[in-house]
């Protein structure tokens, strides 16, 4: 079964079974469970439902796998001839996660 849903702003098409990386849900812990019941559509062939925005009762069930930080983004901003050079970087806080499974 597929279903689309949204998580943290974004959506994902996703299936049981795939490995996704999200911005980071607070306070989890890796190992835990969470149930996301934002389901935009679900379902295969005949049986395919599409939510309005959401569909009512469906949810998907993830694993958090690892809570982890992503890559290194440097910031960088300068004006010529003024002196003013300003370097920051950032590093985002994601969660790598596992559809185990869909109900619609």
């Amino acid at each position: 079964m597929k279903a689309t849903i949204k998580t943290q702003g974004k959506q994902f098409s996703v299936s049981e079974g795939d490995i996704l990386i999200v911005d980071r849900y607070p306070k989890t812990e890796t190992g835990s469970t969470v149930e996301i019941t934002e389901v935009l559509s679900a379902g295969e062939g005949d049986a395919f439902k599409v939510g309005t925005p959401f569909l009512v009762g469906a949810s998907v069930t993830a694993k958090i796998l690892e809570n982890k930080r992503g890559k290194k983004v440097i910031v960088f901003k300068k004006k010529k001839r003024k002196g003013y050079e300003r370097k920051r970087g950032h590093r985002q806080e994601l969660s790598v996660i596992k559809i185990e499974s869909i109900s619609a």
